[in-house]
């Protein structure tokens, strides 16, 4: 009996500790899930975690700058594939106008030339004839004009005045200029009408085309040189019918060539279709810095439509890629405090971005997101909008 007096007394008491174990491990638990919720949680508020807070002197080391959103008409964007084309309005074509034997080159292919420079020399014999009648015509004409009136006969006085002027304009016909013929009718210089022309360049640009051989002989209208300024070219555009309907002379338009984009505009409108196509072709006016663009390249062009819808627009480098690949922006929650927000890139107008998921008055940064970005991304959250 007294044995199994003290075992039941040892069980009491083992049940005792464990019961006194168990609310212990209890209380424990119930403490920390307190704390837990007291503090937000470690996995709570993903918003709250990757939001940045950044002082004055951040935001100014980082030119960090905020706007506020607004919706506004924005027009759509039609996209169509072009063809770079010579700018005809900047071309010239240098042909000879009497048939001449060609002596002297003076430009090369993908030569730049001023106006007025030499490109090349020509003999003609009808050159030199009408040279040799222009001297002859000037000097009587000097002559029948010193004497005067009183001295010559009006018919005389008339009939020299006329050979004189038709011999001028026969040389200039031929492709002289009034500053060649006047180096010619200087004083002692007969020698001078010997038949040779030297063609000069129009205009300033780049010699495109050169296609003969000194030496040989050139009808009337050879094209012997192409010369083009290539700062400002074209770019005809193909849109169906109905795209062609939506775009003005004078929209704004640009096209791609690599990763960069050059801006221009419309400048005419077709208005019949392409047979073959069925298209329409619109031509743009596209700068053309450091010579990228040349005639015969296929590019991608972007025309702005007549057709304007409301929409929020956002410059290109408000709006990132976050980790897991989604666009998004940076809201401005409280001075110096910005917040990811998950938007949708709905369309590319310039060099803004349209998007979904913002309201009329909301501020956002339009410069610096991405060392928002970087700041969260060190400080070891994910940037995620949940």
């Amino acid at each position: 009996m007294r044995i199994s007096h003290l075992f039941v007394l040892w069980l009491a008491l083992a049940s005792g500790n464990i019961l006194a174990a168990d609310e212990h491990d209890h209380a424990d638990e119930t403490a920390g899930h307190e704390e837990n919720h007291e503090h937000g949680g470690e996995a709570g508020n993903h918003e709250e975690e990757g939001a940045a807070e950044l002082t004055p002197a951040q935001i100014r080391t980082a030119g960090i700058e905020v706007m506020t959103v607004h919706v506004e008409p924005v027009a759509d964007i039609l996209v169509a594939p072009g063809e770079v084309m010579l700018n005809a309005y900047r071309t010239s074509r240098v042909t000879p106008r009497i048939p001449a034997q060609i002596v002297k080159r003076h430009a090369y292919l993908g030569d730049h030339v001023a106006s007025g420079d030499p490109l090349v020399t020509l003999s003609s014999v009808e050159v030199a004839e009408a040279q040799g009648q222009l001297l002859v015509s000037d000097r009587e004409w000097k002559r029948v004009q010193k004497l005067g009136r009183k001295v010559v006969s009006e018919r005389r006085y008339i009939e020299a005045q006329v050979a004189r002027q038709q011999a001028f304009a026969k040389v200039l016909a031929y492709g002289m200029t009034e500053q060649q013929v006047r180096e010619l009718l200087r004083p002692g210089n007969a020698a001078r009408a010997n038949g040779e022309l030297e063609l000069l360049s129009p205009q300033a640009g780049t010699v495109i085309e050169d296609d003969f051989v000194v030496g040989e002989l050139a009808e009337p209208g050879r094209v012997l040189f192409t010369v083009t300024d290539e700062s400002r070219l074209w770019v005809d555009a193909r849109l169906n019918a109905n795209e062609a309907n939506l775009v003005k002379v004078g929209s704004p338009a640009r096209i791609r060539i690599g990763e960069q984009w050059l801006n221009g505009k419309v400048i005419q409108t077709r208005h019949a279709l392409d047979e073959a196509t069925r298209t329409l072709s619109v031509r743009l006016e596209v700068a053309n810095p450091d010579d990228q663009l040349h005639p015969g390249q296929f590019v991608t062009a972007e025309i702005e439509s007549a057709l304007v819808q409301p929409a929020i627009a956002v410059p290109m480098g408000a709006v990132l890629r976050s980790p897991d690949g989604d666009w998004q922006v940076f809201i401005e929650e409280a001075p110096g405090r910005y917040e990811p927000r998950e938007v949708e890139v709905r369309r590319t107008v310039g060099k803004r971005l349209v998007v979904e998921g913002l309201k009329e008055g909301e501020r956002i940064v339009s410069k610096g997101a991405f060392f928002i970005q970087s700041e969260i991304a060190k400080s070891g959250f994910e940037v995620h909008n949940h």
